[in-house]
């Protein structure tokens, strides 16, 4: 008679897959460490327990015939061992004996051809996956033979994404993109480094002018010069870098080529002209932009707190991904209760949690609460009340205008600014090509509820329009930022937030 099979322990599984004979499966603990054991069961209705046939597995597949299970094992850096075993509840006993040894594999690569058929793959990656079937009336036919003779005249990869670029433009689609693939670096080339501040060159060396700063909660994302073991202050003379004279070169970046995530020696003059030595371990040069916007961030979040007394708040959302969504949920709560909020997704790279974010904005107070004391506070919990503002630019693209064409349609805030980029259908990341490039395909339209294409080519129109002139804008003035505050003001004077008030503790009737 069959027992009763086991009950499977608490774990996390996937990729299953079976043989006929047996069913096999990965599983780990949860973990972040993507150690995951490779199990089986017999499929004979017999329950028997699990077999552990690998440990420490990255991913596994079984073959087409199921008679061979692949397996990539873990490691510390790099993509781990592989290999190739028959299928069974066991692993064989000297395992070195099936492991597919890619350093031993050799191929003769004709860069061209190469470029060749990735042009073609990608041409027909936008025939298959692009959201109209017409191509926008495009010949797409007519498309490749114009642009397949001209990579006999590629010389690069870099030239072909190029190549790419150019002819996905024929679709007139903004999201269409191009990049990645194996592209050739110099044997020269180094990282950037930045000392995350702005400075000004003077006799001598240059001026720390600014450090950037940014939410003292944050301390991993300081920036070099901002940390306290360094010292460093605004208007102190950088004079040397490891002993090197600034003055002696066109630019302090030439000291600090190779320098990114290393010790430095910055030798400072103070106003007093006293010299003394600091250690600096400067960030890689890509990180410059974001040790600036956090600066503007939090610029820009004291400006608000300061205008409105401590009644507005302010959330940036530099994209739309899962570190955004974090950093929503960091800044939106301490903010929950206030009168009136302004979100700025000016210059927002786009990803896809509108829906989340919109859904925690869309959340009505419907009850209230009130202890003893008199404190009040209200159901839904932390749900909006106030009024909101939300900052878009031509910078705005992708998610973030979805996000700001949704606050505008569900009638949650208003929109101030410019008129945003106009990336209105989306896509994914999966139109990948051989050599780990890709060539986006953008095959999701958008359209609203009366049936118009939304966004696309056009973008998102604020209900404001209002432009930040340039110069004003190098001195550090925010005339968009500006009028939202003026807006939260103007609404709230007329209609102001309030708690409703009880009516009188009820009084029962008594005997």
């Amino acid at each position: 008679m069959p027992t009763r099979p086991r009950r499977a322990r608490a774990a996390d599984y996937a990729a299953v897959a079976t043989d006929g004979k047996r069913l096999y499966w990965l599983e780990s603990d949860g973990t972040r460490s993507n150690k995951g054991l490779l199990r089986s069961v017999a499929l004979d209705n017999q329950g028997a327990p699990p077999e552990l046939l690998q440990a420490d597995v990255r991913e596994f597949a079984l073959s087409g015939d199921g008679k061979k299970v692949f397996f990539r094992k873990a490691a510390a850096s790099g993509p781990g061992d592989f290999y190739l075993v028959d299928a069974g509840p066991k692993a064989p006993a000297e395992l070195a004996k099936f492991q597919v040894r890619l350093a031993d594999w050799q191929f003769s690569v004709n860069p061209r051809d190469d470029w060749r058929q990735m042009l073609v793959d990608a041409w027909r990656l936008h025939r298959e996956h692009f959201y109209d079937r017409k191509l926008h009336g495009a010949d797409w036919a007519a498309v490749r033979r114009k642009y397949e003779p001209l990579v006999e005249r590629v010389t690069d990869r870099l030239q072909l994404a190029d190549l790419m670029g150019q002819r996905a433009g024929e679709l007139q689609a903004l999201p269409s993109q191009v990049g990645g693939g194996d592209t050739r670096k110099g044997d020269d080339a180094v990282t950037p480094a930045s000392l995350g501040a702005r400075l000004v060159p003077v006799e001598g060396g240059v001026r720390i002018d600014r450090i950037y700063r940014t939410d003292p909660e944050l301390v991993s994302d300081r920036s070099p010069l901002a940390r306290p073991e360094v010292g460093a202050k605004e208007g102190d003379v950088i004079v040397s870098v490891d002993g090197r004279a600034v003055k002696d070169v066109p630019d302090i970046s030439v000291l600090l080529r190779d320098k990114a995530g290393k010790q430095v020696l910055l030798g400072l003059k103070g106003e007093g002209g006293a010299a003394r030595a600091v250690i600096v371990t400067p960030a890689p040069g890509s990180q410059d932009m974001a040790f600036r916007r956090s600066d503007r961030e939090w610029t820009r979040r004291q400006r608000v707190e300061e205008a409105s007394n401590g009644r507005y708040g302010y959330i940036e959302l530099r994209a739309m991904g899962g570190q955004d969504l974090a950093t929503f949920a960091r800044e939106f709560y301490p903010v929950a209760d206030r009168d009136g909020l302004v979100i700025d997704v000016r210059g927002n790279d786009g990803g896809s949690i509108d829906s989340i974010v919109i859904e925690k904005l869309m959340r009505r107070a419907w009850a209230y609460w009130q202890d003893r004391d008199g404190a009040r506070f209200w159901n839904m919990q932390n749900a909006f009340r106030g009024r909101i503002v939300v900052l878009i630019d031509e910078r705005t693209y992708s998610d973030g205008e979805t996000f700001a064409e949704g606050m505008k349609r569900l009638g949650l805030a208003t929109l101030v600014g410019r008129r945003t980029s106009g990336a209105g259908v989306w896509l994914s990341d999966r139109n990948r090509l051989a050599d780990g490039g890709i060539s986006r395909s953008a095959d999701l339209g958008q359209y609203g509820t009366e049936g118009a294409w939304l966004i696309e080519g056009r973008g998102v129109a604020p209900d404001i329009d209002v432009d930040n002139p340039p110069h004003a804008t190098a001195k550090g003035e925010d005339a968009q930022l500006e009028r939202a505050i003026a807006v939260l003001r103007e609404s709230l004077s007329v209609e102001p937030v309030r708690l409703p008030d009880p009516a009188p503790y009820p009084a029962p009737a008594r005997k």
